[in-house]
């Protein structure tokens, strides 16, 4: 019998094979040897490059690779400028994420449009993170739109015309993480602050809201991009940009690093690790941190690595707001955030930046189901002129706001001074309100030193000797104030031996991973405040 051949010519697909592999090969040419060369001489790395160190290996699974602009010869295709921007799915750490990135080599990654955007604001890259409910990693090298585009269009169109609806729809569904990893103006630049983790390249990024140009034509102010909006702008003195890393390698180490206490979404619990550090661990040099000298400050962040599990910590915002720590760790493999205040700044007083990077990560933890810990040493919001015409009360009023609405667990550990409002700010007082506190505790209104001269100045101005009155006074309500006497109230529920802190705190921890599950999708996610 005559068996029919499966490779006659009407089934002969090869020419259009041999056309996808072409096109395929023009997108992975970027911009041109000559654009990836010059990209390469200014120290970077091409998306196709951040994409391959920053996700786990062969993981990517590229989506729009054809896309971009065909050039033809008598209906023939001869070459094709790909779109400039990247995207696709991949892993990192083994769980699946949406990236997505401008590609600088082609006309500088500024932003293209077909029948449907690749990524920006808009795309398809944030729909597919809605959709899929999978964290977001934004990798931003470029300056969104042009006045050319109304050549293109032949009109002017409103701002938004492709809006934020979608990025700002995420923030209450997934982690969605934003790299600049050159310089971001306008869209891009707005699209990474709606964010809930942002990082930049130090003397690399810079992330602006219009760039030199504009500012000086606008302002006739003439800077470089880096005076304007690079790391000690954006990172150190705004806030803008959460953290900075000091190559490309670090920045997708810290990228890694931040996904990998999150959950892939609000309706899941953060990831629990296997913990080595035994939960029982009590550093003996916790019992000496604090000096007697109520003066003398003490390095918090060295008394958190003792109590946190070891190694287990991620620092947010280090370089702004200092007078307050806010740190993403682990208590025997439980993700944690914790805010401290550092007494090495203002005494450990809030000032506006520390409350704002309060609030936020507040919110933070607060929508991917964080238990909190407050390790408390704050004499109270900074006071005088400067901080009261920098609005230090309102953005410290705003912390509070965001701890009273908070839903996870909150843990109190009071280590020295708890005063005033922003004492207030770091107790549960719509929740267990627990709190517990090591013996060199104090707390009250306002602290003694200062509110013995308001509270009775009359009788100040009437001693014969009013300094030693004043001190007589001190010692007396020092003596009563002492938190061994308010625990005989219950008025704090625990004092504790400072060393005891690490396996108290695991033990409640632990104990409420079952509020949490019981809680996932109860309460309504509007999202992180930028």
């Amino acid at each position: 019998m005559k068996t029919e051949s499966t490779t006659t010519p009407s089934n002969d697909w090869s020419q259009e094979l041999a056309e996808l592999a072409f096109r395929r090969e023009q997108a992975k040419a970027m911009g041109g040897t000559a654009a990836v060369a010059k990209h390469h001489e200014a120290g970077r790395l091409t998306i196709r490059e951040r994409v391959e160190q920053l996700v786990d290996k062969a993981s990517f699974q590229e989506i729009g690779k054809l896309t971009g602009q065909g050039r033809y010869e008598n209906n023939v295709l001869v070459g094709v400028t790909p779109a400039p921007y990247i995207m696709g799915i991949a892993n990192i750490n083994g769980r699946p994420i949406a990236l997505g990135g401008e590609d600088f080599t082609v006309r500088g990654g500024t932003s293209w449009t077909g029948d449907r955007k690749k990524g920006g604001q808009g795309g398809f890259i944030e729909d597919l993170a809605h959709q899929y409910r999978i964290p977001l990693v934004n990798l931003i090298d470029g300056a969104g739109g042009s006045v050319t585009s109304i050549l293109r269009r032949g009109h002017s169109v409103f701002p938004g015309v492709n809006g934020f609806e979608q990025s700002v729809q995420l923030l209450g569904e997934v982690p969605v993480v934003s790299a600049v990893m050159g310089t971001a103006a306008g869209g891009p630049a707005g699209r990474a602050i709606l964010s809930h983790w942002t990082v930049m390249i130090n003397q690399t990024s810079q992330v602006f809201a219009a760039g030199p140009p504009v500012v000086e034509r606008s302002l006739g102010q003439k800077l470089t991009k880096e005076e304007l909006g690079g790391a000690a702008v954006a990172v150190d003195l705004a806030g803008t940009i959460d953290n900075v890393a000091q190559s490309e390698q670090e920045c997708f180490a810290m990228i890694r690093r931040y996904l990998s206490y999150m959950p892939q979404n609000v309706w899941e619990l953060p990831p629990v690790v296997t913990c080595d550090d035994p939960v029982d661990r009590c550093d003996q040099a916790l019992a000496t941190i604090v000096p007697k000298d109520r003066r003398k400050p003490y390095n918090m962040r060295k008394l958190i690595n003792m109590i946190i599990d070891r190694e287990s910590g991620f620092e947010i915002q280090p370089t702004f707001g200092k007078a307050i720590i806010t740190t993403l760790a682990r208590m025997n493999g439980k993700v944690v955030g914790i805010i401290a205040n550092n007494p090495m700044f203002y005494g450990g007083a809030v000032d506006g930046k520390g409350a704002r990077k309060q609030t936020h990560f507040i919110d933070l933890c607060d929508c991917f189901h964080i238990p909190l810990i407050f390790l408390v040493d704050v004499p109270g919001f900074m006071v005088g002129r400067d901080a009261e015409a920098a609005g230090t009360l309102r953005d410290g009023m705003r912390s509070v706001q965001a701890a009273l609405q908070a839903s996870v667990p909150v843990y109190t550990v009071v280590i020295r001074k708890c005063y005033g409002m922003a004492g207030m700010g770091a107790t549960d007082k719509s929740g267990l309100d627990f709190k517990i506190a090591w013996p060199s505790a104090e707390w009250g209104s306002l602290p003694i030193e200062g509110g013995v001269a308001v509270a009775f100045r009359r009788e100040l101005s009437e001693a014969a000797d009013p300094k030693a009155r004043e001190r007589e006074i001190e010692m007396e309500l020092t003596a009563k104030a002492s938190p061994q006497r308010t625990a005989e109230a219950f008025g704090v529920e625990d004092i504790i031996d400072p060393r005891e802190t690490r396996p108290y705190l695991c033990r409640f921890i632990d104990a409420a991973q079952y509020r949490l599950a019981t809680t996932l999708g109860q309460k309504a996610k509007f999202g992180v405040r930028p």
